[in-house]
């Protein structure tokens, strides 16, 4: 039952992080407000918002193809190397002016929230 809970926390994640992707790509400026650190519309972030859409599409993407394979251990192993992604993220905003709230409690909560859901796939 606890593995049970850390696939579906598992697959929240992977459809959170492809719609947030996908957000990048519709709204590309809205998003960055929403990551943490806004910018300006001009042509030239673009190409690094649409990286940062990529990004996250991908890792749903490999999130959702590692639940299929239905591996707790690496499922679990890639989740806690991931959540160093959302670790950076956090030190990202706050070294770009972002504010403390945005960095602690979207970023690190997310971090949070996925190396709980690794734990229980890891130790359930």
């Amino acid at each position: 039952m606890i593995i049970d809970t850390g696939y579906y926390l598992s697959a929240a994640i992977a459809l959170s992080i492809v719609f947030i992707g996908a957000n990048f790509f519709v709204a590309p400026y809205a998003a960055a407000e929403g990551f943490g650190v806004a910018v300006v519309p001009d042509a030239r972030w673009d190409a690094y918002l649409s990286v940062k859409a990529i990004r996250d599409i991908g890792a749903g993407i490999f999130t959702a193809m590692l639940i299929l394979n239905r591996s707790s251990q690496l499922l679990g192993f890639f989740l806690l190397v991931a959540a160093f992604i959302q670790l950076t993220d956090a030190v990202i905003v706050l070294k770009h002016g972002g504010t403390k709230a945005t960095a602690f409690g979207i970023h690190g909560a997310t971090a949070s929230i996925i190396l709980i859901t690794s734990g229980l796939l890891l130790w359930g």
